[in-house]
């Protein structure tokens, strides 16, 4: 017996995106070639303590993403096993850049396991040349002035240099 395939293939992909990097772009894009749509699940609650507001991460996400209906972002609060299941989803996309990412994620995608039996979390790869980029170094580098062309898109290099007080006429 066949079994039904009508229904939508939705992922989570839960992150803070203090900012968006390439490496963000890739997983996503790559994420659309197995699933119906990604939801970028914006953090609210996190230890971090993010550079641009909420509200700026979303706006450059929804920026970079509006070509791309199947691209929705939302903030979410509180445990993520339940957003995912208040979105219809049964699974959680996670990016993977080095072995010590690995560790932590394993242990987050157990808890989530342990939380939902029902959820899946997929691991994604990052491609080779955003291997070394995290939102962490970005944001200190583009602190510092540094030319983060390239490793962001537009939309977020021109809030970036903003944000830290530099013109645009790079």
């Amino acid at each position: 017996m066949e079994k039904n395939c009508s229904k939508k293939r939705i992922a989570v992909y839960p992150g803070t995106f203090d900012p968006l990097t390439n490496g963000h772009i890739s997983l996503i894009r790559r994420g659309l070639e197995v699933f119906d749509q990604i939801i970028v699940a914006v953090a609210h609650d996190t230890p971090k303590i993010p550079m641009f507001s909420l509200d700026e991460r979303v706006a450059m996400i929804n920026e970079v993403f509006a070509p791309e209906p199947r691209v929705v972002t939302e903030v979410f609060e509180g445990l993520l096993v339940n957003y995912v299941r208040s979105r219809g989803a049964r699974v959680i996309l996670r990016g993977l850049r080095a072995v010590s990412d690995f560790e932590y994620e394993f242990q987050l995608a157990l808890m989530n396991r342990r939380l939902d039996r029902g959820l899946q979390t997929m691991f994604l790869m990052t491609d080779y040349k955003w291997l070394f980029i995290s939102s962490t170094i970005i944001k200190e580098a583009a602190r510092l002035n540094g030319d983060v062309q390239g490793l962001v898109p537009e939309p977020v290099l021109r809030r970036l240099r903003k944000k830290n007080g530099f013109d645009d006429s790079r």
